[in-house]
């Protein structure tokens, strides 16, 4: 089950458990189960700290819990946790045997002081990146609270449960048999939909905060690449952001950042933190920009957060990036994770043996069609344009594949559904005006960014598709306020370039500093 390199690792991490854990399996006769016992086996022969029964009575057949020996804890995997989901195993192991979270004090104390009972479900799929940050926050929150108990489900392990309970997107959380999220969550994220406390308490320390020498507004690439730039220059230098790592976070292979020929989206933006904490970096997360206040005459730039606080600084670099952008067509709204999707690599598992369409003739919409044509029944591209504008040669695979149409000249214009899911999709061919339906299962949308630019609005000089104008200098149209990444208008939309212009702005902030 286990190569003798993952096996090697394994050891060394289990050398971290400090008290007992025991593998409680629930099996039976099928070949899961027997993959399941073999994988029990291996995980356990590990360390001296683990044992493992075959007696459990769990309502899901096969899974395993991870119990303290005391039995004041426990969490369980329905299914097997390889893939992407081997690190949320070894952490829980972990967790379960008193090796202390990497989380900051104040938000595991809030854990442990949560009173109730939050019994968690999460449905997740092995390909799917966003997964392990949610099944590790729960099972943190499992490891140190007995009132959180929580499930980890394989939706292509259990699929009669995902149709029953509708889940067309992971990962889906569910809270005491009610939906309580979907899609990417950390702890912090969680916490601050259990506690809302937790969001006065942020704001207050917030409020509290002397103003910045740079203060940067978003965290992906460019937003840690300032940082860092501004830091080593000596500043005070602070970083909010609504999601640290940002769009990235939702990116599965990485293959074109140069030195490093393959890394995954979580992986990178896990360094990117890494590195900025080396430095005397705030990082302000789970905060949403709400408005941007030009320096009077104090000389100071003001950002007020959606919180209510607000933070001031010398100067500003703005990094808040792009999101997908969607077909804005009826329909689209009322099923999105309901069969209307943005994550192929996530959601694409729970579409297997059906019919599904892919919006977006470019790279991502391309290479979209190209994994799902290997998992669903069958994948219909749409493009807006007469000619698809992918690369050569993923337009070359895409064609090879039997089970793919491509449609183009195609304005998608309509999302049909039967009020709990994705019936169909209506386009009209743009040579002739006829309209046509597709009868499908799920519809991917891959078409593209939306600059996050709404909250800026009148202060700063915007570009018609709503970026931020700068010039070579990462200099907005105001002094003291700089813009870097895929927020701004230069070309090239990839993250190794948003880093370049992170750098550019974090080095313009220093010169506008000890200029002024």
């Amino acid at each position: 089950m286990l190569d003798a390199a993952t096996t090697a690792q394994l050891k060394t991490y289990l050398a971290n458990l400090r008290t007992p854990v025991e593998l409680v399996a629930t099996l039976d006769d099928s070949p899961k189960s027997a993959e399941m016992r073999t994988l029990v086996e291996n995980v356990v022969e590990q360390s001296p700290l683990l044992s493992a029964r075959y007696d459990g009575h769990a309502d899901r057949v096969p899974s395993f819990a991870i119990r303290r020996a005391d039995g004041t804890a426990e969490t369980q995997f329905a299914g097997l946790p390889l893939g992407h989901e081997f690190t949320s195993l070894v952490l829980a192991l972990l967790h379960m045997g008193g090796h202390p979270p990497k989380e900051e004090a104040e938000l595991l104390e809030s854990v442990k002081a949560l009173e109730g009972s939050f019994k968690f479900d999460t449905f997740f799929s092995l390909s799917c990146q966003n997964c392990p940050d949610v099944i590790q926050a729960i099972n943190i929150m499992a490891a140190l609270n007995p009132g959180v108990s929580h499930v980890a489900i394989d939706g292509a392990m259990f699929r009669e449960e995902v149709e029953t309970r509708k889940v067309m997107a992971v990962p889906a959380v569910y809270l005491n048999g009610e939906p309580f999220g979907q899609g990417r969550m950390d702890l912090s994220q969680i916490m601050a939909k259990l506690d809302t406390g937790t969001i006065t308490r942020a704001a207050e320390k917030i409020a509290a905060m002397e103003p910045f020498e740079v203060l940067v507004v978003g965290g992906g690439p460019a937003g840690a690449a300032a940082a860092i730039y501004a830091a080593r220059k000596g500043f005070r230098t602070g970083v909010v952001a609504e999601r640290f790592g940002g769009q990235v976070l939702d990116t599965m292979g990485i293959e074109n950042f140069i030195s490093i020929q393959h890394t995954e989206g979580p992986k990178l933006v896990a360094q990117l933190e890494q590195h900025v904490r080396e430095y005397d970096v705030d990082i302000l997360n789970l905060q949403t920009a709400a408005e941007l206040i030009p320096a009077g005459a104090d000389g100071l730039h003001e950002v007020k957060l959606a919180s209510g606080a607000s933070l001031k600084a010398k100067t500003l670099i703005l990094s808040t990036g792009a999101r997908w952008r969607q077909m804005n067509v009826p329909g689209e709204e009322e099923y999105r994770n309901k069969g209307v999707a943005y994550c192929p690599h996530c959601d694409g598992p729970l579409y297997k043996g059906k019919r599904t369409a892919v919006i977006g003739g470019g790279n991502s919409g391309v290479e979209a069609a190209i994994d799902l044509a290997g998992i669903v029944a069958h994948v219909t591209l749409i493009e807006f344009d007469s000619q698809l504008r992918a690369d050569a040669v993923l337009q070359k695979k895409l064609r090879s594949l039997p089970n793919v149409d491509i449609i183009t000249s195609a304005l998608s214009t309509e999302v049909i559904g039967d009020g709990e899911k994705v019936q169909a999709l209506v386009y009209t061919d743009r040579k002739t005006d006829e309209s046509h339906r597709i009868d499908l299962d799920g519809i991917f949308v891959q078409i593209g960014l939306v600059p996050n630019t709404e909250w800026l609005k009148g202060p700063l000089t915007l570009s018609p598709r709503g970026e931020i104008e700068i010039d070579a200098h990462n200099a907005t149209n105001i002094p003291g306020v700089f813009a870097a990444g895929d927020v701004t208008t230069v070309p090239y939309k990839q993250i190794i370039v948003a880093m370049g212009e992170g750098t550019k702005a974090g080095l313009s902030a220093f010169d506008h500093i000890i200029r002024h």
